[in-house]
Order: C-alpha cells, then structure tokens, then sequence
C-alpha cells in the first residue's frame, strides 16, 4: 500500500515539480530498521523525477531493483575495504562481484571509493586511499567499464584549512601530499572532486556570526570576496569554490566539483541550534529552487553544479546527536518530513522578512502545476486500480 500512498502524497503535494532537474541527485541512505524496500524507493524517485542517487554500499538488492529504470546511481566502497582494494587483484575482484554483474541494465556513474577519509578519525585509512581509487579504476578499465563509470572519494569540508573567503581556500597541511596525488588522478581521468558540504554546521557552530539567511539561501546583502571581488549570496557556493581555490593553489584548477552531500536537519538536540523544519524546509526548497536554474557558482558561473541533497528518508539507527536521524525529506512510511514547496507561487519564511520567488511567470507555473496534476491524477488511478484488482 506504501507506493499508493506515496504517489497519492506526491501528486497533491508541491514535489511532483521536480522535473528534469539534472543536476540533481539525491542520497539513499539505509541505516535505518523501518525502511521502504528498494521497490518501493523506487516508486517514490520516479514519481519525484529525480534521476540521480547515491548509495553507500553495493547492496544487490538496491542495484537488482534499480535494473532498466534509468536513474544513475553512484556506489560505494566502504571505508574498511580501503585496506584490500589497494591490491589490484582483489580490486578487480571487487568490480567483478559488486559493479559488472548489474552494469549496464543497472545504470552505474561513479563509484565512492570510501568517504570522508582525508578527515577520518581512523588515519590509518588515508595512506590506502589513493592506491585503492587507482586499483578500482584499473579494474574498471580493465573490464573496459571505465568509459562509463567514475572514480573519486567524497570529502568533509573539514579537509580545508581555510574556506573564507572563498579565494584564501587552502587544505590541511597535513593532507597535502596525499591530496595532491588524488587531485593529479582526478585531473587524469577527468573525475570530478566530490565535497559533502553543509552550511548548517557553520551556522550551528557561529549563530551570532553568521546570517541564517546566507546560509538558507534567502535573499540577504551576501559577501563579496575582497579579493577576488565576486559576489556571494549564499554560503554552499562560497564553500563549493573554497575547494575550487585550494585546488588551484596545489596546481589543480580545472577539477569539476560536484556536491556529494548537502541539507539541513529538520530536528536536533538543544545545543543543536537551527535544526528546525522551517530551516529544513526553507534550505531545501532555495536549493531546488537555484537547481531549475543550472546555477554555476560565482567562480564558476556557467558551469552548472551537480548536487545530491542530503537525504531522501529520515533514518532511525544512525548514530550521533539527534540531528543525524533527521536530515530526510521523507520519514520511513512514506510521509513528507516537510514539505519542500517548489509549486508554490511564492512563500515566506518567518524568520526572514524575504519573500521567496519560486517561478518567474504565474502562467507558466500555472501550467506546469495542471500538467503535473494530471499525469499524477493519471499515475494514481492507475496505481489504485492495480492494487484494488490484487485485493480481489
């Protein structure tokens, strides 16, 4: 009954406007005990649109399930198979077990060759990282799988020594030569540098410092770079070029940098200041918002940013402050966390007086909301009429 509900949820809610939106991606976490099936977390991408996701394992189950429906999925080698993968025969074992049986009915891009290891806290791990990103991509190449499928690492924020502004972006001294022979294998194969990046932990961290509104992504006087003079009015963009300039400064500036995680948290703990639904729903409705739009950064204005938000359900057995089990849009049983909002003709939040343009013509979002409204009236008959018919 989930996928009914689901499509019902979302055709008379303001999501069934995610449309062809390809830049965006989101990210499918699964450490939770009360999670949808994979056949239902399908229903519910393709419903949203959404053509982009990322897994954190190679689960058969997600891979078999996401055969021949067409949404690009990036999977991942976990961090404690960093120290095996580095031996280019067990890579290549690793490929042929967990990427070429599914590929291409299953439609792989990129493999996440362990996460957040320049800043894990077992430092044992870094030392293996670039050998096991070069060894998974030699299998890759040697199954002739590599033409289609990228290799990279995704990357706290936390790697940065600096990151304001934007133009003083510089790494961590102590990962620089580790940094810079993954940066020289990016530039090689052509592989973007993926940063999970999250406005929420500078603003949780500094509230009296920072604009809830720069970091929301609504209208405010932003910062200019006294450098470089470029103009931010959102913080993501001046992270995402922060990386952009400490790339720059170890000999690397034509690296792509996507986002490999971002969003807020809906709930946290008392010391967690800013974990509210409201800020949840406002960062996450601005961010789809600039995403219709192909938005590059100041930087890199007409390179378009590719972002997966962070994430798609609530999960309820991941560990930390309370605000780790409340970064979805959607709880386990299919409900909207919130509501995100993009068919509205405009909203306002009210911890900001800025009112929030979601369309540039009434007509034309007038449309696009009919036509959405009938080909989800359709999905749902449909729907309901199959699953009425196995009643019976």
């Amino acid at each position: 009954m989930i996928h009914v509900f689901l499509l019902f949820s979302l055709c008379f809610s303001d999501y069934g406007l995610i449309l062809g939106v390809t830049s965006l991606g989101i990210n499918y976490g699964q450490v939770g005990n009360n999670l949808p099936p994979p056949d239902k977390v399908l229903d519910l991408l393709t419903a949203l649109k959404l053509k982009k996701a990322r897994i954190y394992d190679t689960n058969p189950q997600v891979l078999t399930t996401f055969a021949n429906s067409n949404i690009e999925l990036i999977v991942t080698v976990e961090n404690q198979m960093l120290p095996v993968v580095m031996d280019p025969q067990q890579a290549l074992q690793w490929v042929s077990t967990h990427i070429k049986p599914y590929f291409p009915a299953t439609k792989i891009t990129g493999i996440a060759v362990g996460n957040e290891i320049f800043t894990d806290d077992d430092t044992s791990l870094l030392g293996y990282l670039v050998p096991a990103i070069v060894s998974i991509h030699g299998a890759l190449v040697q199954l002739g799988l590599d033409k289609y499928i990228q290799v990279s690492t995704p990357n706290s924020l936390a790697v940065l020594e600096v990151s304001y502004p934007p133009s003083a972006g510089s790494f961590k001294g102590e990962v620089s030569g580790v940094m810079s022979q993954f940066l020289q294998f990016l530039s090689s194969t052509g592989s973007p540098f993926w940063i999970n990046a999250y406005p929420y932990f500078a603003y949780k961290d500094s509230p009296n410092k920072i604009s809830l509104d720069y970091a929301l992504f609504n209208k405010n006087p932003g910062m200019v770079d006294p450098y470089t003079k470029l103009h931010y009015d959102n913080m993501l963009y001046a992270q995402v070029d922060a990386v952009v300039y400490a790339m720059s400064r170890l000999g690397y500036g034509g690296i792509e940098v996507r986002v490999s995680e971002t969003g807020w948290p809906s709930k946290g703990d008392s010391n967690e200041v800013g974990a509210t639904v409201q800020n949840a729903a406002v960062y996450n409705r601005n961010l789809l918002r600039r995403q219709m739009s192909n938005e590059g950064t100041p930087l890199r204005p007409n390179m378009r940013l590719e972002v997966y938000l962070f994430a798609l359900f609530n999960e309820d057995m991941k560990p930390g402050p309370t605000s780790e089990r409340n970064y979805g849009l959607f709880q386990p049983d299919g409900t909207m966390a919130y509501n995100v909002g993009l068919s509205a003709l405009a909203t306002s939040s009210s911890t900001s007086s800025a009112s929030i343009s979601l369309t540039s013509s009434a007509t034309k979002a007038s449309k696009v909301e009919y036509q959405s409204l009938v080909y989800c009236m359709f999905l749902y008959l449909l729907t309901f009429q199959g699953f009425m018919r196995r009643q019976h």
